[in-house]
């Protein structure tokens, strides 16, 4: 399924491939690159891709294996973007979830900076031609930031943010510390049903808009990110979405939606 999506993605203009190792797909996305540059829609060069440092190679002598073995399922010589996913630290080892003989998650302690030296080390080595972060906060970032000796800033940090969580404050930290903010559950989908939170999709703010400018609730939603000059991430397995999210981009340009706020204020802050 995931190597249909991908080359449907493709195929309907997506180049923007995010993906990373704890997600254990990254051997079918490969084939769909491959596949898709082998009929000649796409050359590598039009790809970007990233990829994730997982919790559980933290250890600085452990996170380029983790980039390699991404790259061997790919078969890829390199990606354009290497993220640390988590700024928690794991045991090392083959479980993705260590866990103790109760249950819990077994924690590793890495100093943030080493694991930034491994991450420059990485792209050092021709295996990565950016490097960043995920979930991380605005500590967190000045860790990095901060670090003497620093060789490559981080260029993104890529946190779930949408119209219930906009990340305001995060996001214009990142703007004035040139770092991209990438928005994944950039539909709010992502939450786990059992939460009480609020459904984006549902705001009667965003669908007013979408009546009033005859687009989809998850267009209006992603229009909104643009607009703020955030990079989203859209998520779907089904050809119908996957083809509509790419409107976005032309939509853009001619519908404000920021004038407007939705009708439930963000409840929550990184």
């Amino acid at each position: 399924m995931t190597k249909e999506a991908t080359k449907i993605a493709i195929e309907a203009g997506l180049r923007h491939i995010d993906c990373a190792y704890v997600y254990q797909v990254e051997e079918e996305v490969g084939l769909a690159i491959r596949s898709k540059r082998a009929d000649g829609t796409v050359k590598r060069e039009d790809i970007f891709y990233t990829t994730k440092l997982w919790s559980t190679f933290h250890r600085p002598k452990l996170a380029q294996s983790c980039l390699e073995r991404s790259l061997k399922k790919l078969h890829l010589d390199y990606v354009d973007l290497y993220l640390i996913h988590y700024p928690l630290s794991m045991k090392p080892g083959e479980e993705l979830y260590p866990r103790d003989e109760n249950g819990k998650l077994m924690y590793d302690t890495v100093d943030l900076c080493a694991i930034w030296e491994a991450m420059e080390k990485c792209k050092d080595a021709g295996l990565a031609k950016s490097i960043g972060v995920s979930n991380f906060n605005r500590r967190q970032l000045e860790m990095i930031l901060n670090k003497p000796g620093l060789r490559y800033k981080l260029v993104c940090n890529q946190v779930e943010c949408h119209v219930y969580l906009n990340q305001k404050k995060l996001l214009d930290f990142c703007k004035s510390k040139n770092i991209v903010l990438v928005a994944y559950g950039a539909l709010g989908t992502q939450r786990d049903k059992k939460m009480s939170s609020p459904v984006p999709l549902e705001d009667p703010v965003l669908g007013a808009l979408a009546k009033k400018h005859k687009r989809s609730l998850a267009l209006i939603a992603l229009c909104y990110q643009l607009q703020r000059g955030v990079v989203v991430l859209a998520q779907s397995l089904k050809k119908n979405e996957i083809k509509e999210n790419i409107q976005v981009y032309r939509m853009a340009v001619g519908i404000r939606v920021l004038k407007q706020k939705p009708s439930h204020m963000c409840f929550f802050e990184t």
